[in-house]
């Protein structure tokens, strides 16, 4: 095998597939052992833990977001935008979808990408379970441009009421999230504080007790049904103590423009309805060729990260079943898990390359971190202390690491360092909230 030409794709640049392509290139590409190219719908990178921030104007989009044409040149490997859509395995080409503009207006044709070796990390999309009227009439947090629509429809709504003279009674806002999973709970105690800070700002016609009513909606008996019992019963504390309603015990069964149905009969109006109850994988993964697929379009893969019907194509996090060892479940959907299969298949590809037996994939789960806005909440859990409550600013300080750490996985140090400075610099100079 001629290594230099062999060509290592990667479709879709989240929190595992930017990380793969950035030491793919530092240690395979630059030595010219390999040719490597990320492929991705968008032109930037936006971790999508912090999405809810966007979505409430704390944090801009474009706020340390990751241009991939210059980031790929920085670190030796290529990219090309594109929608993946199709695959042929005999072939050896991923398909791509046509690029289109906001007008329709076609700026990049369908085309077809050779490959080696496959790396398929595309993440996952919100799972509306077929309620009627989720699509329809819900907002979501997917990627940066979900994000930003709904900031504008927040701000929007909150200018309105601030410009009426004669307010008719009732709730100048209500939101309604669906699913007290980490992004609902943290989307509604951001909003809470993007509001304060609004009012702040000036809408003095608006308050925030009398005017604006948060409240989410769950299917399970608590909030966070997946993370530990102390976690979830400090996470709803603070959320009430915010005065945010929550609702737990409610199946959702229909959405309407005025609201929201669930099957005990109650409805909860709303005019911003925001829908975090589940995630899948995409759908046209389940039409990929012949590879193995579950209920939630995830690739079925093996511990070594590779399909189990192609030994030259793998999948890593959020859309990849990967087993666990001595677990009946599966990997969970999460950020970690994304960035330590990132991590692992850098090195499985270099001995890919070569031929060499690959490595198995071991989850470790370092505990949860949920960030409240005013504070955080989660545990941390190692082989040292084990499991750790942690609440209040040291929690903040830790989830505000977890940022830092997939920064320096895919920047380096010193820019860390100096991108830091300069935010710091920012909350000086620039308000605390985007207000455009």
């Amino acid at each position: 095998m001629d290594r230099a030409r062999h060509h290592i794709v990667i479709v879709g640049g989240g929190a595992g597939g930017l990380v793969l392509a950035t030491k793919l290139g530092e240690r395979m590409a630059r030595r010219s052992e390999a040719r490597v190219t990320l492929v991705d719908s968008a032109l930037t990178h936006v971790w999508k833990p912090l999405l809810h921030e966007v979505a409430v104007g704390t944090m801009g989009s474009h706020n340390d977001d990751v241009i991939y044409i210059g980031h790929a040149k920085a670190h030796h490997f290529h990219f090309q935008l594109g929608r993946m859509d199709g695959l042929d395995q005999a072939k050896r080409q991923v398909n791509l979808a046509p690029i289109e503009d906001a007008e329709g207006r076609e700026v990049i044709p369908r085309r077809s990408l050779s490959y080696d070796t496959l790396v398929i990390a595309v993440g996952s999309t919100s799972n509306d379970f077929g309620i009627p009227g989720v699509q329809e009439h819900c907002l979501y947090l997917d990627n940066y441009q979900q994000a930003e629509r709904l900031q504008q429809r927040l701000l929007n709504i909150c200018l309105r009421a601030q410009a009426e003279s004669n307010r008719p009674p009732g709730k100048a806002l209500t939101v309604a999230i669906v699913g007290a999973g980490a992004t609902g709970v943290e989307l509604a105690a951001e909003l809470h504080k993007a509001l304060r800070q609004l009012i702040d700002y000036g809408l003095d016609r608006i308050d925030l007790a009398r005017d604006v009513e948060i409240s989410i909606i769950e299917t399970a008996p608590v909030v966070l049904p997946n993370l530990p019992e102390r976690v979830s019963q400090a996470t709803e504390r603070e959320l009430k103590r915010l005065g945010i309603r929550i609702h737990t015990g409610e199946a959702v069964v229909s959405v309407s423009e005025a609201g929201i149905t669930t099957a005990n009969g109650h409805f909860f109006p709303a005019d911003v309805k925001v829908w975090s109850a589940g995630v899948k994988a995409p759908n046209f993964l389940k039409h990929l060729d012949g590879l193995e697929t579950n209920r939630l379009n995830q690739l079925v893969v093996d511990e070594t990260l590779r399909t189990t019907r192609d030994a030259n194509i793998f999948a890593i996090g959020d859309c990849a079943q990967c087993p666990q060892r001595g677990n009946d479940r599966p990997v969970p959907p999460r950020a970690q898990a994304a960035y330590q299969q990132a991590m692992l298949l850098a090195r499985t590809l270099r001995h890919h390359a070569r031929s060499q037996r690959a490595p198995r994939f071991i989850y470790r789960d370092y505990g949860s971190l949920i960030s409240l806005s005013y504070s955080s909440v989660g545990n941390l859990m190692g082989n040292l202390l084990g499991s750790v409550m942690l609440e209040g600013m040291i929690a903040r300080l830790a989830y505000l690491f977890l940022y830092k750490k997939h920064q320096l996985a895919l920047h380096g140090v010193i820019w860390v360092v100096l991108a830091t400075l300069g935010n710091l610099i920012k909350l000086r100079t620039e308000p605390r909230l985007k207000l455009h």
